[in-house]
């Protein structure tokens, strides 16, 4: 029970995580966040060192794998993050769920219950109403059917013109421009499940001080060596922006509860990917409340379909 109450913990900051990415990313580049992001996360990290070494050489290099990992899928992310609705970003997780549970079945040999593929089904399903707006398309067309002249008054170019302002006000990218950006979100979401594998593949042998302690270190080398690289410049007021201290602090305390709780041998990274999905009711209320997004009460409606999923799933796992 206490490695699931962990992942809960892990899921919740982590929809935290993204409200304070977009908010830090309103003040500095998305490379300037990146590092300074990961040069505290680091520094939240160093006493932890003496804990931290004795490891084989074959895993620095799986954590090395998971680091480089991460560096792409944070560079996609973020820069995806910049520029959609971060309810819309949070959603997108719906890949993640799919890929984590095809690598715990395919790579570990997870076996899924009966209730795990039925909660997994629910959860696939909200996450989809959220992306597509299904269920809102369809009471939209009753709404056109019942109402025809009302929808033949419609000027569509006020209409897409008024998307458009909405959307550069919000800092977010106007519809037809978003494919590319939803390409990027996805790719993160591969990446990310690919480390998801690593981290459960590596607790079963190392402690959690280990892993956060050399997967920092690594990420913050990756980085600072692609600002050199590169000539990124990094503004000394990017260090007084306090999203991101705020994001570091969440994503530390995260990432050592998903640590632990891969390190307990009865946890399963089918359900945990499930679980994680729990950051979605944060990103849909802080698009609502931080970002004053619009639809809330759509969103909730799906996310409490997804609710229902994780139940499910964790159902016959504590």
């Amino acid at each position: 029970m206490i490695w699931i109450l962990l992942t809960l913990v892990y899921g919740l900051l982590k929809g935290g995580r993204e409200i304070s990415k977009k908010k830090a990313m309103d003040r500095n580049s998305v490379m300037e966040v990146l590092l300074i992001y990961t040069l505290i996360g680091f520094l939240i990290v160093v006493p932890r060192a003496p804990h931290a070494m004795g490891m084989e050489p074959y895993q620095y290099g799986l954590v090395l794998i998971k680091s480089f990992s991460i560096f792409l899928a944070w560079m996609m992310g973020f820069h995806a993050l910049k520029h959609l609705p971060v309810s819309l970003y949070g959603v997108l997780d719906l890949s993640r769920v799919l890929l984590g549970t095809l690598l715990g079945v395919i790579v570990l040999h997870e076996v899924l219950m009966w209730n795990q593929i039925l909660g997994l089904s629910l959860v696939a399903l909200g996450l989809l109403a959220l992306r597509f707006n299904l269920f809102e398309t369809i009471r939209e067309r009753h709404s056109h059917t019942a109402n025809p002249e009302k929808e033949g008054n419609k000027d569509p170019d006020a209409e897409k013109g008024s998307e458009i302002a909405e959307d550069k006000e919000s800092g977010d990218a106007p519809e037809g421009s978003r494919t590319k950006f939803v390409v990027l979100a996805f790719g993160s979401c591969v990446l990310n499940s690919v480390s998801g594998l690593l981290d459960k593949i590596l607790m079963k042998d190392i402690n959690s001080s280990q892993m956060q302690f050399w997967y920092m270190l690594f990420l913050l080398a990756l980085y600072s060596l692609y600002v050199l690289v590169t000539k990124t410049k990094i503004r000394k007021e990017a260090f007084k922006n306090g999203w991101i201290w705020l994001m570091s602090i969440m994503f530390v305390i995260g990432d050592a509860s998903l640590f632990i709780a891969n390190a307990n041998p009865d946890s399963s990274i089918t359900v945990m990917t499930v679980v994680k999905q729990s950051a979605c009711f944060v990103t849909i209320l802080g698009g609502k409340f931080v970002f004053h997004e619009k639809g809330i009460a759509y969103r909730l409606f799906c996310a409490s379909i997804i609710l229902i999923g994780i139940i499910m799933s964790v159902l016959y796992a504590a």
